[in-house]
């Protein structure tokens, strides 16, 4: 009989396959390159990565991050705008408050002014016959009487500029002026017989003497003063700098005199009215 051979249960060892055991098995043999037909081969290189390498991914480029590493133009215009409209509304607010504070504890008072007799001396409207040139010769006087209703105000005026004007066209007829004085807390003062007047030298224009010979050959010409200065106000230590104010005396009327004799000018009120423009930047602490 023949003996059968049956295959082995195990794998065959390396002593099976020609290596002795405890030798170090051999790579396998790299695997064929594919050649094209240029020569070249088509295989990819291998690049090894370390296993725990962290895998670059490249962020997308964000134009406001960008812009967040730096306060843009607008935005540092915008800040500026407004912290100064702030300031400025903070300012107007502490200023009206002082005011406010200010009126309220001392109550300040324009002063008054009041003209309780007026006198027409003269009132001469000339023309020469051979010229169209005209004159004027007139004189005025006029009682003022100047009073301080604050407690806690004083005021110190410069010389007044008097005006005496035609109620109708605005016309001046005469100038004089009223020295400057000092009035304390309530305190009165009056001036009597200040001098308007106007010499015969002065030369009208022909608009201005027609318009002046239709009001005077009225029966009551209407008058009106106005004096204007300069006056410096004290409250306390608070000191002003000299501010204007205007005084405006309205609704005389009176006949021109024909001869030598005045004649009173009569006024159905004869308190004057006051324009003080005062302005908060002109007073000194």
């Amino acid at each position: 009989m023949t003996d059968r051979v049956f295959p082995a249960s195990k794998p065959p060892t390396a002593t099976t396959n020609g290596v002795p055991p405890g030798a170090a098995l051999a790579p396998p043999p790299p695997a064929p390159t594919a050649v094209n037909g240029n020569g070249m081969s088509s295989q990819k290189p291998q690049v090894y990565i370390p296993a725990n390498r962290p895998v670059y991914r490249p962020q997308p480029y964000s134009r406001h991050h960008h812009h967040q590493s730096r306060p843009s133009c607008r935005r540092v215009c915008c800040c500026c705008c407004f912290w100064s409209i702030l300031i400025f509304l903070l300012l107007a607010l502490m200023a009206a408050i002082a005011a406010t504070a200010v009126y309220v504890i001392y109550h300040p008072r324009p002063p008054s002014f009041s003209v309780p007799s007026l006198r027409i001396s003269r009132v001469n409207l000339t023309t020469a016959s051979d010229t169209s040139v005209s004159h004027l010769s007139s004189f005025f006087n006029f009682t003022l009487l100047s009073e301080n209703p604050n407690q806690h105000l004083t005021f110190s005026y410069n010389p007044f500029a008097v005006t005496v004007k035609s109620a109708k066209s605005g016309e001046t007829l005469a100038n004089g002026t009223v020295p400057g004085f000092f009035s304390d807390n309530k305190n009165k003062r009056t001036f009597r017989g200040v001098i308007a007047t106007s010499t015969s030298a002065r030369e009208l224009d022909p608009e201005e003497a027609r318009r002046l010979k239709s009001d005077l050959t009225r029966a009551r010409v209407g008058l009106e003063i106005e004096m204007r200065t300069k006056v410096k106000m004290q409250m306390g230590k608070v000191k002003s700098e000299g501010v204007e104010i205007k005084v405006t005396c309205r609704g005389f009327e009176g006949t021109v005199p024909k001869g030598k004799t005045p004649t009173v000018a009569t006024s159905k009120q004869s308190k004057c009215k006051s324009d003080l423009s005062v302005k908060v930047w002109k007073w000194s602490f």
